[in-house]
């Protein structure tokens, strides 16, 4: 097997975890609002773990944009989107914010599943990587399926709660407000929209320290190096 086969099955391996990473966020997501009394994701059929209504909905962050990123950069990143009634966020301040909440919560605890079957793997010896240069067997496919689920999804689950708009984090510290500030800062999001384009900006620019430290908190917890 040539580099460019290894490559192509290194990128199908991560979009396929991309692809079900974010799809169980975004499912999260919808499941947290109707739960609060917002159906407007159910409704839109966001509320399921079979990825086309969310690639239907962002074609671009769900296909295009990981793609590329993987070709330009050997790793994914990407988006998807649940809808929500403006309006019930407004009234309801609290209750978005742990409706934003449940996305980033349902990657940490894909990268804590996938984490620790990858370590028991590992340690009991059910399975050993080959290390022969150039050779792929199922049990590498099977390893490294399981440490890019841990990582993409302690990135995924970080990045999402820094608290700049767009990202889920400019919803999750609304728990830290009082009601009131809670809906100003709510109607502020609603109200500017040009402000998810600088705060994404920014997260991009702050993210790098971040993202290096959890994942190597992460790391050491949960596979014990």
């Amino acid at each position: 097997m040539d580099f460019s086969q290894i490559d192509v099955a290194r990128g199908i391996l991560w979009y396929l975890v991309f692809l079900f990473s974010t799809t169980c966020h975004e499912a999260a997501h919808a499941w947290s609002a109707l739960r609060l009394g917002d159906p407007t994701a159910y409704e839109g059929g966001q509320m399921t773990l079979h990825p086309w209504p969310h690639v239907r909905r962002e074609p671009f962050g769900m296909v295009l944009v990981p793609i590329l990123s993987f070709i330009l950069g050997g790793w994914m990143i990407g988006w998807a989107s649940a809808p929500y009634d403006p309006a019930w966020a407004l009234r309801h301040p609290k209750r978005n914010a742990l409706m934003s909440l449940a996305g980033p919560v349902a990657n940490f605890v894909l990268a804590l599943l996938a984490g620790f079957t990858l370590r028991f793997l590992l340690t009991s010896g059910l399975l050993v990587p080959s290390g022969a240069e150039g050779m792929a067997t199922f049990g590498d496919g099977v390893l490294n399926l399981l440490a890019i689920a841990f990582t993409l999804n302690v990135l995924l689950g970080t990045f999402n709660l820094i608290p700049f708009p767009p990202l889920d984090g400019s919803g999750v510290i609304q728990l830290l407000m009082g009601e009131n500030l809670a809906r100003r800062w709510q109607s502020l999001l609603h109200e500017m929209p040009m402000l998810g384009f600088a705060g994404l900006l920014l997260a991009w620019k702050l993210s790098g320290p971040v993202l290096t430290f959890v994942m190597g908190w992460a790391s050491l917890l949960v596979m014990g190096s």
